[in-house]
């Protein structure tokens, strides 16, 4: 009994798929977080918030620890925005942070990477390279079964 038409060919094909998109969106994030650190502007933030947030019933971890970050544009606007995986061991509320931000949309683009916390470059670059990778081997997988290598 076959539960997808083509079996193990289509399922690698689909996995291989999911696993490729999943490596794009994290490779456009890095992508981002660097062009930030290269060329935003820069101000100096704080760590406004650090909470605990629930994922919901049926995960491994069902709860994930945010934090919230403030800044000051050059124009006067107070920013505040979260950052993915600011590092191994967080920051303490009020901690002082190196904020670089696109002037245009600071509340929708802004980063701490940069010295002393490199782990929103770490963290998608990790999840681009190893789901990629994965990714690239269960297509050439795909195309080994269907005889097109």
């Amino acid at each position: 009994m076959q539960i997808l038409p083509g079996g193990t060919a289509t399922f690698l094909l689909l996995l291989g798929l999911l696993l490729g998109a999943f490596a794009v969106r994290s490779a456009l994030r890095l992508s981002r977080v660097l062009r930030l650190v290269r060329h935003g502007e820069r101000a100096e933030g704080r760590c406004a918030d650090r909470r605990t947030v629930d994922r919901g019933p049926g995960t491994e971890r069902s709860y994930v620890t945010e934090y919230v970050f403030a800044f000051r544009t050059r124009d006067g606007r107070e920013i505040e925005f979260t950052d993915h995986a600011p590092g191994p061991f967080g920051f303490a509320v009020g901690a002082p942070v190196r904020v670089s931000y696109d002037p245009v949309d600071p509340a929708k683009h802004a980063t701490v990477a940069g010295p002393g916390a490199w782990g929103p470059v770490v963290m998608p670059a990790v999840f681009a390279v190893v789901p990629g990778v994965f990714a690239v081997g269960l297509l050439l997988g795909f195309l080994a079964l269907r005889g097109w290598l």
